[in-house]
């Protein structure tokens, strides 16, 4: 009787019940197929990811020999004096080793510094200054460990043989000696590799006043915008005698106005939002370098460059240290004083400068002035005692910023 009356599953119901277990499982059996397939495109992307990371850093040559020798002797360096403020030395090597850099003459056993620039992050990353140091002034070296393990003596000579006497490392501690900066990074970069970045961004304009037909430079342009390539890019910076005036300020000063615009080109999104040109850029960027440890990855060099993408074009700056002819040789260089002193004061504090193009060399340093009664000068009106104190403007020196246009 139960069982007459009982509930029986008929088979229509059955079937539904089933069904909606096969409807489950299957999305289950879904779910895993999808999540598999999305953790796998994940670790793939992951992987390659990696491995892009992995050869950009791997392309950077760190500088060991040259840690090595700056530690050495890190008691008689300089202190660093502002926190987070970084002061990084760009040198340009003349070597002719390494692919294509033998065209550029037959001495290739003396390796000097063909440029070399300061540059001053500051704090908080409001502003760069980038400053010229003539490969031709003369200075103090210091004694230096020389390629074959041999020290040299200290010795008056130019600037740019510290390089040929002991590489980045003689080069450092000459610059630290010259200007009392503490050098926090240090970025080598030769020929092949100045043409590789230049090449990788697909050329950078220029504004020449005067077309160029140099010969010894192999360049051959037009007046007004030109967008040059690896090639004729180094021409142009190299180029001495049939430019310009011929000396070697205006060619620094040249330079400076192609790093500019090289600056301006990286920085423009068509670059650094492109994977497609950013990869290229970085490789060749980083195959081209040799840098102290610290920077010798992509982690290190982002570290050192992220902050700078927020600085107006107009706050990063370029100047030549101020100089003039060597008293005793007019094919020589030696510092303005106290000019110089006052500039390497700014940077190793972190107080602002200005550049302007066609102002003077350098103008007056900012001063406090105060008055009290009595021996400090005439009080200021009123009940109060308190030192009137009048900041002058920063002192401006002669160079260009990378938001200017040569041809305006």
């Amino acid at each position: 009787m139960v069982a007459a009356v009982g509930y029986r599953v008929g088979p229509g119901a059955g079937a539904s019940a089933s069904g909606r277990g096969l409807v489950r499982r299957r999305r289950q059996r879904w779910v895993r197929i999808t999540a598999f397939a999305v953790t796998a495109l994940l670790l793939a992307a992951g992987g390659a990811g990696w491995a892009v990371y992995a050869k950009l850093s791997g392309n950077i040559t760190p500088d060991e020999a040259a840690a090595a020798e700056l530690a050495r002797y890190d008691k008689e360096r300089p202190t660093s004096l502002v926190k987070d403020a970084r002061n990084i030395l760009l040198i340009g090597s003349d070597s002719r080793e390494g692919t294509g850099n033998a065209r550029y003459g037959r001495d290739s056993g003396s390796e000097r510094s063909d440029t070399t620039i300061l540059l001053h992050l500051s704090a908080g990353r409001g502003s760069a200054t980038a400053v010229s140091l003539p490969r031709d002034l003369m200075v103090d070296l210091p004694g230096c460990r020389r390629p074959d393990g041999s020290r040299s003596a200290p010795r008056f000579a130019m600037f740019n043989q510290a390089f040929q006497v002991g590489g980045s490392a003689c080069t450092i501690r000459t610059v630290e000696k010259l200007t009392d900066i503490r050098i926090d990074h240090h970025v080598v970069v030769d020929f092949h590799g100045f043409k590789k970045m230049v090449d990788a961004v697909d050329g950078v304009e220029v504004c020449l006043r005067e077309p160029i037909d140099d010969r010894a430079a192999k360049l051959r342009l037009p007046a007004g915008h030109v967008t040059l390539n690896g090639e004729q890019a180094l021409g142009y910076v190299r180029a001495r005698k049939s430019l310009g005036d011929g000396s070697d300020t205006e060619r620094m000063e040249r330079q400076q106005r192609f790093l500019g615009a090289l600056v301006n080109k990286v920085r423009s999104n068509d670059v650094l939002l492109n994977p497609v040109k950013l990869y290229p850029v970085l490789d060749a960027a980083t195959s081209s370098l040799t840098t102290d440890p610290a920077l010798a990855s992509l982690r290190g060099l982002y570290d050192l460059v992220r902050g700078l993408r927020d600085i107006p074009m107009e706050q990063v700056q370029f100047l030549t240290v101020p100089r003039e002819s060597y008293a005793y040789d007019a094919n020589r260089d030696q510092l303005v004083e106290p000019a110089a002193d006052r500039l390497f004061e700014r940077l190793r504090t972190d107080a602002p400068l200005v550049v302007a193009g066609n102002g003077p060399p350098v103008s007056a340093p900012p001063s406090l002035s105060g008055a009290l009664d009595g021996p400090y000068g005439p009080a200021r009106p009123g009940p109060s005692l308190s030192p009137v104190v009048t900041v002058s403007p920063p002192p401006t020196y002669r160079g260009n910023t990378a938001a200017e246009d040569t041809c305006e």
